[in-house]
C-alpha cells in the first residue's frame, strides 16, 4: 500500500534546507548504513532509503559531515515517507542539545558559504 508523501511546503518550514554531500546511518525497524542525505536544515533532514520507516516512528541517526570531519549522533522522528520511486523520507530532529545544534549550524554555514561562492 503506497502512501502519499506529506511533504511540508516551504511556508511550513521554520529553517531553510540545503542540499549537501553527506551520509547518514539510521537505526530503527531497519538499519541503513552510509545512505545519501538529500538535504538538511536545523530542523531535520531528508534521506534516500530502500524501505522507509513508519510515519511517527523515532529513529537513531548518525550524520557524517566529511567537511568538518565529524559524525553527529541525533534522534529523529519520521514526518513523511515516500514509498514510490524515489524512495525517501523526511525526519524532524528530536531533543537537540546546544552542542549538537552548534555543530549543525557550523556545517550549514559552511554549506551556505560554499553555495554563495559558487554563484
Amino acid at each position: 500500500m503506497a502512501a502519499t508523501p506529506t511533504t511540508p511546503t516551504q511556508e511550513q518550514r521554520k529553517t531553510p534546507r540545503y542540499e549537501v554531500s553527506a551520509l547518514v546511518d539510521l537505526s530503527g525497524e531497519e538499519v541503513y548504513l552510509r545512505h545519501k542525505l538529500l538535504n538538511i536544515s536545523l530542523g531535520g533532514l531528508c534521506m534516500q532509503v530502500d524501505s522507509p520507516e513508519e510515519v511517527g516512528s523515532e529513529v537513531d541517526l548518525l550524520v557524517h559531515f566529511p567537511d568538518l570531519n565529524v559524525s553527529l549522533p541525533l534522534r529523529g522522528q519520521v514526518i513523511w515517507a515516500n514509498r514510490s520511486h524515489p524512495v525517501d523520507m523526511g525526519l524532524r530532529f528530536v531533543g537537540l542539545d546546544d552542542r549538537k545544534t552548534d555543530t549543525l549550524r557550523q556545517y550549514l554555514q559552511k554549506v551556505q558559504q560554499a553555495s554563495s561562492a559558487a554563484a
